[in-house]
């Protein structure tokens, strides 16, 4: 049998609304304990989004799992004939199991499964980190509540308290092109998502 320490992210079960309260107490654990070298990345995966409500923008915030947070910690690669297994730190595993709020890793029975590196990819990739680094600002996505084709007012400059409908959106520039009546003809005027509610 081969073996090898790797850093791997797990996934850990926890009761919802505690997710923040649960990676703030295993930080102060794993740093009082000196187990910063066994488990050594925890994070809550959010998506920060803008929404647009009554023409003013709004910035929410939502877990992407919620009852979830990933942890990443080392753990012994087992490879022989029948396969590869992970063996997390029996010390470790001990004290995430036993944190207020946790309910368990994800895994079959009591032994955790680590993610695969494509599932951990992507989630880094829907809030906005290219590899772990908790400085990164997480990636803006703007919600509106219109679509092409639907009816909106205008609400700031030259075509205020005008009626329009929606031609196009251009989510990369947060803009919108609505055709406008302009002495008797529709005219494409280009707007920001929040200077537009729907009608």
């Amino acid at each position: 049998m081969e073996k090898t320490l790797v850093k791997k992210w797990f996934m850990i079960h926890t009761y919802s609304g505690y997710e923040k309260k649960v990676k703030t107490d295993l930080e102060q654990k794993i740093e009082t304990l000196g187990m910063g070298d066994i488990v050594t990345k925890i994070l809550v995966p959010e998506e920060e989004s803008i929404e647009i409500r009554r023409g003013k923008k709004k910035a929410v915030t939502r877990k992407l799992f919620p009852g979830y947070v990933m942890l990443e910690m080392v753990a012994t690669k087992e490879e022989n004939s029948e396969g590869i297994n992970f063996r997390v730190d029996s010390d470790a595993w001990y004290v995430v199991r036993n944190t207020n709020g946790v309910t368990g890793f994800v895994g079959v029975g009591s032994d955790p499964i680590p993610m695969e590196e494509d599932e951990v990819k992507n989630i880094f990739d829907v809030i906005g980190l290219k590899d772990f680094d908790e400085n990164i600002e997480p990636k803006e996505v703007v919600k509106i509540n219109f679509q092409v084709g639907d009816y909106v007012k205008v609400l700031e400059g030259g075509f205020a308290d005008q009626e329009g409908k929606v031609a196009e959106i251009d989510m990369e520039h947060n803009t919108a092109k609505v055709m406008v009546d302009m002495f008797g003809r529709m005219t494409p005027v280009e707007v920001d998502f929040d200077a537009i509610e729907k009608a």
